[in-house]
């Protein structure tokens, strides 16, 4: 097991490396879509993309991140004596309308076979992805122990149930030009049909590059957002995904704290299912009480999650990959995000370090 952090671009500097070292990280997760900061200042910082009803702002990078710039971050990341692991996520603009079934789908998948390929020649191990036309929405502000700034679901809000409009995915704008009208509801074996799509021409080429791809679930979980179907909105979804193209290259991006909130099985038999399979790339490990549409994230020592338990299961079965705190609750003081992220890592880390001592 090693460790990481997931960064936003905003956050791909020489400040946030020697805060990932300080932690005890050996991993980074590269987030360089922006969203939607170039459009919105005030859009990302330090806090996770919740977003609102009227998305995270405008998806403006619909070409290649071109390998030069890919290998200064990775330069930049192992000065700091950091590994460059994943990068997570395309930006919408990228690949809109291969989550569609657009016209363009077949000239974005060259896009983004063509990406694929300049992350293998930068040495890059996985690629996560989040197959999803709605993205992450409907988060609203919450608080938990001590007043601590938190988000989370109570009930569909108007994030949730508002239509999907055109030029909108992924909960940004690809096309501010489009018209103000509803996008047409998909049915879900179509979504299906789109993944299946995806996978079949874009994992022969992760296999040649030396790149995992790694599926994220849906979050929120829910069978419907905005009139839309998602498709990893149960554990048992994540296996079919699986067996849509078998291949080392098709795999987990493992967020333990959306499958907690999934109204499903025991989270654990899951994990031991996958990480047995050795299909999991990399894990987001993050605390949260309760289920999908009531629930919230809580401090890493603080939830529904016996994290203990979860390092134990990882460690009987020799996971190998990246563990990463992908959100934590903001902690009163003057660096808010970097203090519940140095908590949330610390405790993981203790886990972890218990185990070396038993």
């Amino acid at each position: 097991m090693r460790l990481g952090f997931g960064l936003y671009r905003a956050m791909l500097n020489s400040e946030s490396y020697r805060f990932a070292r300080q932690c005890g990280a050996t991993d980074i997760v590269v987030h360089l879509c922006d969203y939607g900061v170039k459009s919105d200042p005030t859009a990302m910082g330090h806090n996770q993309p919740v977003g609102d009803k009227n998305g995270y702002g405008i998806a403006d990078h619909p070409g290649l991140w071109e390998l030069d710039e890919v290998l200064n971050i990775k330069k930049e990341i192992e000065d700091h004596g950091l590994r460059f692991f994943a990068v997570e996520n395309f930006d919408p603009a990228q690949w809109f309308d291969v989550l569609l079934g657009g016209p363009k789908r077949d000239e974005q998948l060259e896009l983004l076979k063509q990406q694929i390929q300049i992350f293998g020649q930068a040495g890059i191990d996985t690629v996560g992805y989040d197959f999803t036309l709605t993205g992450v929405t409907g988060r609203i502000p919450l608080t938990t122990r001590g007043g601590a700034e938190t988000v989370g679901l109570k009930g569909v809000n108007s994030a949730l149930s508002e239509p999907l409009k055109q030029g909108y995915v992924w909960n940004m704008c690809y096309d501010p030009q489009a018209p103000d009208k509803i996008l047409e509801s998909t049915e879900e074996e179509e979504l299906w049909d789109r993944l299946d799509y995806f996978l079949k021409y874009l994992v022969p080429v992760a296999e040649e590059a030396g790149i995992t791809l790694a599926a994220h679930p849906d979050d929120p979980p829910l069978e419907m957002v905005k009139g839309q179907p998602k498709l990893i909105y149960r554990h048992k979804h994540y296996q079919r995904l699986l067996d849509l193209v078998q291949s080392s290259s098709n795999q987990l991006e493992m967020c333990l704290g959306t499958l907690s909130e999934m109204q499903d099985e025991d989270l654990y038999r899951t994990i031991e299912n996958y990480v047995s399979q050795g299909k999991v790339s990399y894990i987001h490990l993050r605390n949260v009480e309760g289920k999908v549409p009531h629930y919230t994230e809580k401090f890493i020592d603080d939830g529904d999650i016996d994290v203990g338990r979860v390092i134990r299961i990882l460690n009987e079965l020799n996971f190998e990959g990246v563990i990463i705190p992908d959100h934590s609750p903001k902690m009163s003081c003057p660096a808010p995000w970097h203090a519940g992220m140095a908590f949330a890592m610390g405790y993981i880390k203790s886990k972890i370090d218990e185990l070396r001592v038993k």
